[in-house]
């Protein structure tokens, strides 16, 4: 059932709750092409929830969630398919395959989802790495790859099936604040070409600084306020200034 959507990705009065506890209370936005989305909040404030509920990954309890302008709320698994083709995911910590290699990690979307020759796999899969700064790293296994190179082996298979949204769950969190500040200037980087279209949860106000247009700051299941960086910098709203602040809680 297509939907009159002006973004490619949008919620409206989405709701999830688990084990009779509300996680998100009615929360809506709209993603343009061209720009890339924080969503930011403490923990436990329901940030990976909405980043998979507006990917498709999981269903809301209420509310209407489109994808290129389909409504994809109660769709179909095989019919989401097609859909989730033209999307990739960045999962937190990476969530490779421990026993392929990192060409086999990054060529499995291409495996599963294309026709293309074996040639056409490698130079698809060697410009990402290379991309991601991961060049002649084809042997290597998950356990040979520091954290910030298993974020970029990540992010090269987020993106080796050409996606026109990308969907980044906390890229930076538990990296050292050196390897921290090359995977964000690394999607800085990729935001003038490949990666235009994105949301990216965080807690993480600098890397938020870096890459994103628009931010969000997701309290008690709701957007405290939602605007530019420096709207959200300027906000008058006391539980965006507790954020600011570096008061995560949520109680």
């Amino acid at each position: 059932m297509a939907a009159a959507a002006t973004g490619l990705v949008e919620l409206h009065d989405v709701r999830k709750s688990f084990e009779q506890k509300e996680v998100l209370c009615g929360v809506s936005f709209s993603l343009r092409k061209g720009t890339t989305l924080a969503v930011m909040g403490g923990s436990g404030s329901g940030k990976t929830v909405l980043l998979r509920i507006a990917s498709g990954l999981i269903r809301p309890d209420a509310g209407q969630v489109s994808l290129f302008g389909t409504r994809i709320e109660r769709m179909r698994e095989e019919a989401m398919l097609a859909l989730r083709k033209r999307t990739g995911f960045v999962f937190q910590g990476a969530a490779l395959f421990d026993s392929l290699s990192v060409f086999e990690n990054v060529a499995y979307p291409l495996r599963e989802h294309t026709n293309m020759s074996l040639g056409e796999i490698t130079d698809r899969v060697h410009r990402f790495l290379s991309l991601v700064g991961m060049p002649d790293s084809d042997d290597l296994l998950p356990a040979e790859l520091s954290g910030g190179m298993r974020r970029r082996v990540g992010i090269a298979r987020a993106l080796v099936m050409e996606p026109e949204v990308v969907f980044f769950d906390e890229p930076t969190a538990g990296l050292d604040p050196t390897n921290a500040r090359l995977v964000a200037e690394l999607i800085a980087t990729l935001r003038a070409g490949v990666c235009d279209t994105a949301i990216v949860v965080t807690h993480d106000v600098g890397f938020a600084d870096m890459i994103a247009d628009q931010m969000a700051i997701l309290y008690r299941g709701r957007f405290a306020d939602l605007g530019t960086p420096s709207e959200i910098r300027a906000s008058s709203n006391p539980d965006v200034r507790r954020f600011l602040a570096g008061d995560l809680r949520q109680d």
